[in-house]
């Protein structure tokens, strides 16, 4: 199987993808905005490029709750950091947004993937990526981002995801976006509760049967840190079990907070996987 992000393409059969998070948002809840500022953005990019990240992140708004954060402001945030990504670094550069404006704007920086945990709410963002030759993540989401979800029901989580992505991705086909440019992603924690999380993460299987790259979103999530009852944003050892688990389920792009680990991670289970 494999993957393409721009003009870079990856076999995925057995090496997992790592993608690198950089959050343009002073309200992340995993590093509460600690490289906001420009210059600190600009040093973590470059320490997530050395750690061994296959291609980086920039998302300007967080999925959880909090202020407004109008498009123009989004847009300020998420524009002049692709394009001085793109000017320091040879990487796909991914854009972690719900607006089709904003995913454009971020094409024309040099952005060339769209991950959108809206599930393509946005009616004109596929037909933005398709123009723009980009590669997208469907996500599955119950609700919308920035929409509290604290009890969410489903009479089978797995089959419901499915469904879901499955229905997602037809649509990305039928925009015009090739197969090795959709990766799909259960979205946990997004409108999952934590035991609903863990049986999707152990169900990434049934992902891998829609025939898509699966795109794994678990990193320091807060049924990790639930689960090992630590502070938000501490949960590496979980994640780092979380990674190798999604890999020998077939999962092949992991989005990681904790590069280097990830990178590790995805090296030592190639190897397992191809020996």
């Amino acid at each position: 199987m494999f993957l393409d992000l721009g003009s870079t393409r990856f076999d995925i059969s057995h090496r997992a993808v790592v993608m690198g998070i950089l959050n343009r948002t002073p309200d992340s809840f995993y590093d509460q905005g600690s490289y906001f500022a420009f210059d600190d953005f600009l040093r973590k990019a470059e320490q997530l490029v050395l750690d061994g990240a296959d291609f980086l992140d920039v998302g300007g708004v967080k999925a959880g709750p909090g202020e407004e954060v109008t498009e123009a402001e989004e847009l300020e945030r998420v524009v002049p950091a692709i394009e001085a990504l793109r000017s320091r670094f040879d990487l796909p550069l991914s854009v972690d947004t719900w607006r089709a404006s904003v995913a454009a704007a971020c094409f024309e920086a040099g952005a060339c993937v769209g991950n959108d945990i809206s599930g393509f709410a946005d009616p004109d963002y596929l037909d933005v990526c398709a123009r723009a030759g980009a590669s997208v993540v469907a996500t599955h989401i119950r609700l919308a981002p920035r929409v509290p979800d604290p009890d969410p029901h489903y009479d089978d989580v797995v089959v419901s995801v499915c469904d879901f992505l499955a229905a997602r991705a037809e649509r990305a086909l039928a925009a015009g976006i090739p197969a090795e440019r959709i990766m799909v992603d259960a979205g946990l924690d997004l409108g999952k509760t934590e035991e609903q999380s863990k049986i999707l993460l152990r169900a990434s299987d049934a992902l891998v049967s829609l025939g898509y790259p699966v795109f794994l979103s678990a990193s320091n999530k807060r049924f990790l840190w639930v689960l090992l009852d630590v502070e938000r944003g501490s949960a590496g050892d979980g994640t780092m079990a979380a990674h190798a688990l999604g890999i020998a389920l077939g999962c092949r792009v992991l989005r990681a907070h904790d590069v280097r680990n990830g990178r590790r991670v995805a090296d030592v289970m190639a190897s397992i996987l191809s020996a």
